[in-house]
């Protein structure tokens, strides 16, 4: 795992994250860590939100949970790559 853009106190000088989508379909929550400020929640809705089969994706920084919405049943280790490559470590299904 990367170290994410945050510092250790926990700030980050990227900026902030936009809203979140949600839509109907199946719902799966990670948990995940590393996540401690906007940017960190930003970065992870982007990524996931780009995967195949995603529809939304909402990261709640203060449980470390991220949880996704899809058409699907997602790949679990897709997920964990994208998460992984995007600097943050997926621990497992939350």
């Amino acid at each position: 795992m990367s170290s994410s853009c945050c510092s250790a106190d926990g700030t980050c000088s990227t900026g902030t994250a936009g809203p979140t989508t949600t839509t109907e379909g199946v719902t799966t929550t990670y948990a995940v860590s590393g996540m401690t400020c906007g940017h960190c929640k930003a970065t992870l809705t982007k990524v996931i939100g780009e995967l195949d089969g995603v529809t939304g994706v909402d990261v709640d920084l203060g449980t470390g949970r991220v949880t996704v919405s899809s058409t699907a049943e997602p790949d679990d280790a897709v997920i964990a790559e994208a998460v992984d490559e995007a600097g943050y470590g997926l621990t497992g299904r939350a």
